[in-house]
């Protein structure tokens, strides 16, 4: 059988609307979003999918895909280019399902709000961590994951959260700001209004989770409330600014640098102060 060979315009017209080559041939001019380590006591270590490498202080990373890990009588704190601060207590893993951020303004100076729509799923395995949050703008997402819990923080609010879990179940802690608690199997949430803490116990293989609602004990809080004061510390240490590349690298033509501030006194930043509600 003979086989009459395409035309040339008909190829080339293929050609330019293969969807693959359409995707790979926008051009990134997005920032990738990262985390700026604020504070490391002992040690600390970032596995970025590639290497596993040490966390100094200064230090500068890409965010989406790494485990953040503390060792045993360790302690660290970020600050994600979204403007949340993260404490990490000891024995804690952490892991950036996703991070991803709208570019934002160069030069901007409200500190207090999120500089762009942002979108976050943070996996805790093990430990305790404490989030300390400016002002999310609508339209951004914070999910912070436990193998037995999904916690929505909700957007246009301050947020200083503290979560604990382990083996026995989690621990949800808000100091300040707006969250829902959902356990696994759960069609639904529980709201948790600011000095309200939520224990998450399992209760079986596909059954929804036991979820208790209580005040904040008196002789856990300042623990939780050192936790949280220690995200907030950090996040008043640097803010993320865009610049613009010198050298488009993979397509992008700006890229975001921390700017560190002056540093804060601890006594600056005060205890909590949260109504405590039954």
């Amino acid at each position: 059988m003979k086989v009459t060979p395409l035309p040339l315009v008909f190829l080339l017209l293929a050609v330019s609307i293969n969807p693959a080559t359409a995707q790979n041939s926008v051009t990134k001019n997005s920032p990738t979003s990262k985390f700026y380590v604020a504070d490391v006591k002992g040690f600390a270590e970032v596995n970025t999918g590639i290497k596993i490498e040490e966390l100094t202080e200064k230090s500068v990373f890409d965010a989406e895909g790494t485990i953040i890990e503390t060792k045993i009588d360790s302690t660290n704190a970020v600050v994600m280019s979204n403007g949340a601060g993260i404490y990490f207590a000891p024995d804690t893993r952490l892991a950036v399902k996703r991070f991803a951020q709208e570019p934002f303004s160069p030069n901007r100076t409200d500190l207090d709000s999120e500089p762009s729509v942002s979108q976050t799923r943070n996996v805790l395995s093990r430990g305790a961590v404490g989030i300390c949050t400016g002002k999310l703008i609508a339209g951004s997402s914070m999910v912070y994951e436990t193998v037995n819990t999904s916690l929505n923080i909700l957007s246009q609010s301050v947020q200083k959260i503290a979560i604990q879990t382990n083996d026995e179940g989690t621990t949800v802690t808000l100091f300040e700001g707006a969250v829902t608690v959902r356990g696994d199997n759960m069609s639904g949430g529980e709201p948790l209004k600011p000095g309200q803490q939520a224990l998450i116990r399992s209760r079986g293989l596909n059954q929804p989770p036991i979820i208790t609602i209580r005040p904040i004990p008196t002789e856990l809080r300042e623990n939780l409330e050192d936790m949280v004061n220690g995200a907030c510390q950090a996040r008043r240490k640097v803010y993320f600014d865009t610049v613009e590349r010198q050298n488009t690298v993979e397509g992008a033509t700006s890229e975001l640098v921390p700017v560190t501030v002056n540093p804060v006194n601890p006594t600056e930043v005060g205890p909590i102060v949260s109504p405590a509600r039954p």
